[in-house]
Parts: C-alpha cells; sequence; structure tokens
C-alpha cells in the first residue's frame, strides 16, 4: 500500500508513523510538510512553501481559513510536481492545512484525516479562565475557524482523534465516521530509570531537596503557567526543601496571552506577579526527549495544568516515566487521570488545595508510589506506540482495502 502523510510541520503526529511503516514490508511511503529534513531513511519527502497568506487587510474571523487555502494550494502544487507519488491512501493532520485539494490529484485514493481541535465559544479553552475574558470577535473568530474541519470531516472517507474528548467536541453527527486512537508514546524512551545518581543530562540535583517539575511547549495561560507559578511560591513559603525544574520555551503557541497582559513574555508576566525565592527555580528552557525523561523520574511532583484543551504529550510521557501526577481536574485530563488510581487531581484554580495535595506526596511518598506504578502501567497498556500502531495500521488498511468509512473504536478507559 502507497501512503502519503500531510502535516504542515514534520515529524508531529505522523513521523514516527510514517517511519513504522516504511520499516515494514508491503508498504511505501511519502510525508509533505512545510518544514522538517529534506530526507528521512525509508520516507519519500516533499516540501511544500505558501505563496502568501493572511494580512491585516484579511478579515480578522477569516484568517485561519485564508492560511489554510494558500497552505492546501501550496501542498497541491508541490504534489502535482511529483508525478512518482500515487498513493492509495492519504491521511493528513486537519488544522493549518487541508486535503481536500488533493482529491482532484488523487481521484481514487481513499482520505482518512485527523482531527486534533474542534472549536466552541463556551465550556472550552476559550472562556476557561474568567481573569482572561474573550473579546466578542474570539468568540466570532472562534466559529469562524471550524470551517477547514468541516470540509475535511466531509470529504474524507475516515477520521481519528487521539482521545474520547476530543473526539465528543466534533458534531455528534460526524462521529461514527471518527476513531478514538491516540498517537502512541515510545516507552522505550519514555520509562522508568535508576533513582540514582540525580543528573538530567547536564543537570545535577543535590540530595535531600525534592524537586517538582513542571514542562510545556511554551510557558502559557492555557497550560498554566502562572497558576504553577503561585503554587511554586506557596510552596516556598511553608517549606525549605522545594525546588522546581521548568522546562519549556519562553513562547506563547495557543491563545493571545499579550492581550491580556500587556508583555511580550508571560514568562515574564507571571513571575513578576508572585513573591518567591527566585534561587529554587531552574528553568531548563527546552531540553532533548531523553533529558525530560530523566527529570521525570527524578521528579518527586509532576505538575500538569490545562485549560480545557489538546492534551500534551507530555502528560502521558511523564506517567510512562513513573512520576506522580498533580493534574488540573479538567475535562480532557479526567479521560486518563483518575483521582487517587493513576495520579492526582485538583482544582485549576484553587492554589491552596493544590499546595496541600503537593505536600501529602513530598511528605509521605511511599503512600503515592502505587500511582506511579499504575501511570507506568497505563501508558504501556492503553497508550503506547506499541498498543496504538497496530490500531492505526486497521484503520488504514480497512479504508485503503475496502472503503469502509470509520466505525467507532472502544476509547482507551481508566482504571
Amino acid at each position: 500500500m502507497r501512503i502519503l502523510f500531510y502535516h504542515q510541520n514534520y515529524p508531529a503526529q505522523f513521523g514516527h508513523v510514517a517511519v513504522r511503516f516504511a520499516r515494514e514490508p508491503g508498504y511505501e511511503v511519502a510525508f509533505a510538510s512545510q518544514s522538517g529534513p529534506a530526507e528521512v531513511p525509508g520516507v519519500t519527502r516533499v516540501l511544500y512553501a505558501p505563496r502568501g497568506g493572511a494580512t491585516e487587510q484579511t478579515h480578522y474571523c477569516g484568517r485561519t481559513f485564508e492560511n489554510l487555502v494558500w497552505h492546501s494550494h501550496a501542498l497541491y502544487e508541490a504534489l502535482k510536481a511529483r508525478p512518482d507519488i500515487r498513493p492509495d491512501l492519504v491521511v493528513g493532520h486537519s488544522g493549518f492545512g487541508s486535503t481536500l485539494f488533493l482529491r482532484e490529484l488523487y481521484p481514487r485514493a481513499k482520505f482518512i484525516n485527523y482531527f486534533e481541535y474542534y472549536y466552541h465559544t463556551t465550556g472550552s479553552d476559550l472562556d476557561f479562565r474568567p481573569e482572561f475574558p474573550p473579546a466578542e470577535i474570539d468568540r466570532l473568530r472562534a466559529r469562524a475557524r471550524n470551517a477547514g474541519l468541516l470540509l475535511d470531516l466531509d470529504h474524507c472517507d475516515a477520521a481519528y482523534s487521539p482521545t474520547r474528548w476530543q473526539r465528543d467536541r466534533l458534531p455528534e453527527i460526524y462521529h461514527p465516521k471518527v476513531r478514538v486512537i491516540f498517537d502512541g508514546v515510545d516507552t522505550g524512551i519514555w520509562k522508568p530509570g535508576p533513582a540514582t545518581p540525580r543528573r538530567a543530562g547536564p543537570y545535577v540535583f543535590p540530595d535531600g531537596l525534592k524537586l517538582i517539575t513542571y514542562a510545556a511547549r511554551g510557558l502559557e495561560a492555557m497550560r498554566g503557567f502562572d497558576v504553577f507559578v503561585r503554587l511554586a511560591g506557596e510552596l516556598c513559603r511553608r517549606r525549605a526543601d522545594v525546588r522546581f525544574v521548568v522546562v519549556g520555551a519562553d513562547k506563547v503557541h495557543y491563545g493571545g496571552d499579550d492581550k491580556h497582559t500587556g508583555s511580550r513574555s508571560f514568562k515574564d508576566w507571571a513571575l513578576k506577579r508572585e513573591s518567591y525565592d527566585r534561587s529554587r527555580f531552574a528553568f531548563l528552557g527546552t531540553v532533548p526527549p531523553a533529558v525530560l525523561a530523566r527529570l521525570f523520574h527524578l521528579s518527586d511532583l509532576h505538575v500538569y495544568l490545562t485549560a480545557p484543551f489538546v492534551l500534551s504529550w507530555s502528560l502521558f510521557d511523564a506517567l510512562a516515566c513513573g512520576a506522580v501526577v498533580l493534574a488540573s481536574d479538567t475535562p480532557p485530563v479526567r479521560e486518563v487521570i483518575a483521582d487517587g488510581v493513576n495520579g492526582l487531581l485538583t482544582d485549576f484554580f484553587d492554589v491552596s488545595a493544590m499546595a496541600d495535595k503537593a505536600e501529602s506526596v513530598l511528605d509521605r511518598p511511599t503512600d503515592f508510589r502505587s500511582l506511579s506504578a499504575a501511570g507506568v502501567r497505563l501508558v504501556r497498556e492503553r497508550y503506547s506506540f506499541d498498543v496504538c500502531f497496530p490500531q492505526i495500521r486497521d484503520l488504514y488498511e480497512e479504508v485503503a482495502n475496502s472503503g469502509v468509512k470509520g466505525a467507532h473504536a472502544t476509547p482507551p478507559a481508566v482504571g
């Protein structure tokens, strides 16, 4: 079977899947993207470059769709110039661009789309934080941002989403078309390790100190970085043996934090609003996966906070490494963590209660070892790549060979 993957970036959600298919007999694999390496062993790479995009003159509510069209057309033109690529199956991420135009290029191919997030104006990330209320125009924009997603939902032969919560955000009429299949955690990297030495890459942590970790792609409101800083300040006031290790770029990837803070750096804004001992913090920026995995294992407590939004890979990675996770009690998190079973849940907004739970773990670590073991077991049994790849392969084969449109798969359960 010949498979063509599309994502604006490489590797994103499909890189590891493409490489795995390329290693198996009977598959030819191509991957089209705007960024990433020009060569990947076993994978035919196609790079594209949009010739335009939304400008200030483009209506604010239409900029997402305008950019999507430019990306989709550039993708079409790049692949049109590669007649050697004739896929039986096209697998594309619906978001930055669309596979819609590729129907004209590959009329005999089957199409599967991957859906991460469908926008809502209420009960969502948009209105979750009352201190950061959305402007009226942002509510209107949220509705318009679904235009490309709806086109892909209509034209694809089947689809999948990584979690049940994310699938259920899509319009109900499309649910029978969308399976729930997680991306898959590489448990060869994300796994428990030895307790000593207390070192992760070049970073050495003294004995006798409690380590609390926080990791996110960007230090931003969507992932509750400012709430974490408040938690850290509270714990600093309560005890002298705690240190905080923060991994993530000083960048906002989701939302318009600067509209509320007036600061280009949400990290700086959050740090200036709290009284704490700065010497107790280590800001590591972005680190290699092996270093982050080691940090997760050495962590006495990992804090994961999020608005109702796409779940971070870091949550699954931390669980896989045996970290005791204290996470926000928000809908997407509850699909993975059961409070007191494989992690701890806390009110996103109640920093005092959050600090109480954190202290319980720091004071009585042996009482929470079962949570650590359960988290590792959960990932290995339900979210590891070894478990998820056969589900992905079954979906691809079913759609490519029989044309049967996507049916429900049993979503992973908690416990």
